[in-house]
């Protein structure tokens, strides 16, 4: 299957797409520059991602990006994921052009943040800590 089949097939057919019940913590990020928001949900257990959804207002990229990094992210450590970056994104699926990084990078953003959020210490990424 070619990029753009992987692409357009993860944005038709989101597998994780829906508000989970019984989350952990939740959080809602958006693109000023592609104007994308996404609202994920996480279920956390000892540091462990144990599940994931979202849901949407996205373009095929941001949909797609986001659908294919949180599969790679079940039963990793949370601590593992702030270390994630645009480079993470793109071993995973492809090389973003510079117009599509905030795109690409939307998902990972989110999860970043409620990650923050869970941890409850007060830090807050931005698309400069995960566009280096």
């Amino acid at each position: 299957m070619s990029h753009s089949e992987l692409i357009a097939e993860y944005a038709r057919n989101p597998p994780n797409n829906y508000r989970m019940d019984n989350y952990i913590v939740s959080h809602n990020e958006e693109s000023r520059v592609c104007g994308d928001t996404i609202e994920v949900f996480l279920k956390i257990k000892e540091n462990i991602i144990e599940d994931y959804s979202f849901i949407w207002n996205t373009s095929i990229i941001t949909t797609a990006s986001a659908s294919i990094f949180w599969e790679s992210i079940i039963w990793m450590d949370i601590k593992d994921i702030l270390d994630f970056s645009l480079d993470y994104i793109q071993d995973l699926i492809w090389e973003v052009s510079p117009r599509r990084r905030h795109a690409a990078t939307l998902g990972l953003l989110a999860t970043r943040n409620a990650i923050h959020g869970y941890l409850n210490d007060w830090i807050t990424d931005d698309f400069s800590d995960v566009l280096e």
